[in-house]
Parts: C-alpha cells; structure tokens; sequence
C-alpha cells in the first residue's frame, strides 16, 4: 500500500494535529500552489533551507529569530514551567505544527517577525476549536468585536475566527497596525493584543507623565494581571524554541512539505458531499476547515475548502461534474398551523435566513398549507460530527457528575441569576452552554444546568432524568400546535395527563397551551409501536 501525503494527513489526525499548509513557491514549480497569496518573488535564499530533503521547519524558524529576550525574572518563571512539562510541549506543537508552517510563511511574506508563529501557543495551544470564557475563538482567540473589525463573518453557518486561514491574515493585520500604533515595539504590539490597545496607551501615558521608560517591562505592573503574564510567557517560547538544545529540550521535527491545497466551491456545498468528492472522511475535512458552524458551508461564502493536497485535483473535476442542483438536498415542507420559520429551521437544521433566500420571502410571514423548499443535510445530522451542536454536546456529555437539567430562559434572566438559583457557578454554567459569563440570553432559550443528583430540581425546570417504571424511552421535544390540548396530546402519546404536568412544571392545570410552545415527553418506544 503507498503511503500517499492525504493518508498521512488522516493518520496525524489521529495524534491531534489538524492542519497543514503549502509552503511558499520559490521557483516556477511551485508557482501554482500560490494559493494563500504567498509573494512568489521571495528571494530564493529565502527559502533554500525549506527546500532542502527531510528539512526541518523550526530550525529555519530559529534561523529568523529577531526578538531579543531580556533577562527577567519572569520569563524565566514562565520558561521554568514549559521545561518541567516536556509533554505539553509534544502535544502543541505536534498539534501545531502544520499551522506553523502557513503561519511562518505568512510572517516572511509580511516581514513580521517570524517568532509571532509561536503566539497561538501562548493563545489557544493550538487549537481551532478553542472557545475562551471571554467570547474568544479560535487558533488567534479573536474576539467578535476584533473580528468584525478585521473582516471576518461571523453568522449562523460560519465563523471566520476559527478559520485558520481568514484568522491568521486578520491576526497578522491587528498586530500590524499595532506594532505600527507603538513605533515598532512587538512587545507592546503582543501585549496590546492581549489587553486591547487603550490598556497599553493608558500605561504609557502615566510613564511619559513620570519621565519613565515606556518599554514592556517597565509599563508591565500597570497592565491587566493576564497580560503581564502573557508577553513573559510568548518570550519564554521564544528563548526554549531558540535554544532547545543547550536547554536539554528535543522538539518535534517540522517537515517542510506541501500537503494541502485551497479549492474553490463556486458556492454552498454540503460537507459530508464535499468529502465524498475528495474521498477523504468527513471529519477530516471539518478539521481542516474549523471556521464552518453547520453541515454546509455558509450560503455568503467563503466558497472554499482545505483539502489534502494529494485530494484537490480529484474533488475540482468531480465537483465540475456535479450539477449545481445537487450540492445541497431540498425538501419541500408543508407548512402547519401554528408553525413559524424559525422552527421550521431548527427542524430542518437550517437557518431562517437561508429558508426566505430559497423561497423568496422578504419577512417572517408564511400561510398554514402552503409549501417551503427547505436545504436538508444528505446525511443524519449525527453524522457531521464537527458541528457547533456536536462540539457542544461533546462539552455537556463530560460532565458526569449529578442529574442535567434543561432550563429554559425566562425574560430577564442572566447566567448569573439562573446559577444562583441552581447553586452552582456562573463559569461552569458559561463552559456548559459554550457561552462566556457575560453573554445575554434570549428569552425562550433552552441552557443545560448539571445539579447535584440529591439536589431538588427548581419548579419550571425539565430534567434529562426519565421518568421511572419505563424500561425503554424516548425524550421528545413537541411543538404545540393549533387545537391542542393536554388530553390530545397525552392521547396521541399514550401517557397520562399527569405525566405531562409533572414533566413540565412550568404548566397550569387548566391545561391552557399556546401554539408553538414547547413540551417534554418520554415516550414508551414499546408502547408507541404496540
């Protein structure tokens, strides 16, 4: 069997490693793979040592090093930690390192210092899919309003802050402008892109006012406690990837080699389609493009994919063939009484905006009888394993301790509120509900709460527990339609008007129900099929 690039990708996959990237062309061979906007008139000097057979990337790295590490106490604190942990180090840049590699190549192509490849370390470890309790995502843990300014997306389907590709460039773009803000300081730029730029200027301020120095390490006692700890942390890098050697540290060799390319989609395509034509797995390609939310890319693009290089010419010509009536599934959906479009999107996994752009609706307005064409994954939403709701449920699921309860919002609710009423901890509930402290919640929306299993759980809460004395069930979610009521529901169900209280507390016995509003159930399967 011939180990093919592709299938090495797959295997690395398997140790955590989730990206890698074409390196910059530096003769007429490699012009073509100029597809991250790498500058093909770099200097071949430039690029002899990325060339070389079974070359390693981190000494080129090291060959680049610019940054001069002062001797302070606290980078060596920092140092001193990554030096007792030798199996973080592996894990990192294992993960990492072809993210290094676009990284480095986008560094040269902007004549930035190369050393600001090791930043994602210091930011999420890696790691695309990280989500920080301050709203950050992201290898570049970019926050929405930083995102918005730099131009990436962020919408239902995508977001552009875990794109590697749109997220690099737009870290690379702030951290421009801010070595620029501080007359070509990197460290105030590094420390400015951790605190926000106003904490820098502010500190700078009150030393020039003292007659001071306003270098980092003289500004560092007035910045925010992490950012004193971050540059320190980002130098300490700096130092142990400088001098791994003469510090007794091995790190994981880098080959420079091409192994992915960027192909173009022409427009929305479902994932799990789009792998197929690549013939690679489906959570091969969610790995290599983080940025997409759902089970197809964003309908306002971007309209393009990473795939393994040795992947890409197969998935252009078999995309070239299909026709563009086939790249998403369509249903068509008769529409209910009582059914609004955002519950027809979440039944269908979609987005609202998406039903009215395929039906030509200009509002929210749909008529009971009539027919919506409705975008439907090809295959089970369980399948798309990389979703926001799978990377959520896998985030819920660990937590083992005590019963989960399923809380929904209430007008005027907070996450500080609904956990003081469970007793439990604004940040785990934010960790839960892949949420930061301070998001806001909306009215209606359902956040999962773990209790302790001796705890009561509070009136108006529904648990995950089911009911007793049912050997086999099914938890359902149902909408309550026009003419419903309590008794014809627990008659279509086969359970107990009862049942149907107990399961939803926040219910009044008169048994009055408005359309659209949501129950519980659990369902006998045996029962049901009788």
């Amino acid at each position: 069997m011939r180990i093919t690039p592709a299938l090495m990708l797959i295997a690395t996959f398997a140790a955590d490693i989730v990206l890698a990237t074409v390196p910059p062309p530096i003769s007429d061979d490699l012009r073509g793979l100029n597809e991250f906007g790498i500058n093909p008139d770099a200097p071949a000097s430039a690029w002899a040592a990325a060339t070389a057979t079974n070359s390693d990337l981190l000494r080129r790295l090291v060959t680049q090093f610019r940054v001069e590490v002062p001797a302070e106490p606290w980078i060596e604190q920092e140092l001193n930690w990554y030096l007792r942990h030798p199996g973080y180090l592996d894990r990192v840049f294992n993960r990492g390192q072809p993210y290094i590699y676009y990284i480095i190549g986008e560094l040269e192509k902007r004549s930035m210092p190369v050393e600001l490849a090791l930043l994602p370390i210091v930011e999420s470890a890696f790691d695309p899919f990280a989500y920080s309790h301050g709203r950050a995502a992201g290898l570049w843990q970019i926050i929405p309003g930083t995102g918005r300014r730099f131009g990436l997306a962020q919408n239902w389907w995508y977001d552009g802050r875990r794109d590697v590709v749109a997220a690099t460039r737009a870290a690379l773009d702030y951290l421009e402008l801010l070595a620029r803000e501080f007359d070509g300081d990197w460290l105030l730029a590094v420390a400015a892109y951790n605190s926000g730029e106003g904490n820098v200027r502010k500190a700078i301020r009150r030393n020039r006012s003292r007659g001071e120095p306003i270098d980092f390490f003289s500004l560092r006692a007035q910045l925010p406690r992490e950012t004193r700890a971050y540059v320190p942390r980002f130098l300490a890098l700096v130092k142990l990837v400088g001098n791994a050697p003469s510090l007794g540290v091995t790190l994981p060799r880098i080959e420079d080699t091409p192994t992915i390319a960027i192909a173009d989609t022409g427009g929305q395509i479902d994932l799990a389609l789009a792998a197929e034509l690549a013939g690679i797995p489906l959570e091969t390609l969610y790995r290599l493009n983080p940025g997409f939310n759902r089970w197809a890319t964003s309908p306002d693009g971007p309209h393009q994919l990473v795939v393994p290089l040795d992947a890409v010419q197969t998935f252009r010509e078999a995309l070239a063939k299909l026709p563009d009536s086939q790249r998403l599934r369509w249903l068509r959906h008769k529409i209910a009484e009582g059914e609004t479009l955002s519950q027809i999107a979440e039944r269908y996994s979609t987005s609202v905006k998406s039903l009215r752009q395929a039906n030509n609706l200009r509002g929210n307005t749909i008529r009971a009888g009539r027919h919506l064409l409705v975008p439907a994954s090809r295959e089970p939403i369980a399948a798309y394993t990389l979703t926001a709701e799978a990377r959520l449920r896998t985030t819920q699921s660990r937590q083992r301790d005590g019963q989960q309860v399923k809380h929904t919002v209430r007008r005027g609710e907070s996450l500080w509120t609904i956990a003081q009423r469970y007793g439990v901890g604004v940040q785990a509930l934010a960790r839960w509900n892949a949420m930061a402290p301070r998001d806001t919640l909306s009215a209606g929306r359902e956040i999962v709460v773990w209790v302790d299993s001796d705890v009561p759980v509070a009136s108006g809460t529904e648990t995950s527990t089911p009911p007793r004395g049912i050997d086999e069930t099914r938890r359902i979610r149902y909408t309550v339609r026009n003419g419903d009521n309590l008794s014809v529901i627990a008659a279509r169900f086969r359970v107990q008007v009862s049942d149907l209280l107990r399961w939803n507390s926040s219910l009044t016995r008169d048994g009055i129900l408005r359309p659209g509003q949501r129950l519980t159930l659990y369902v006998d399967v045996a029962r049901q099929s009788s």
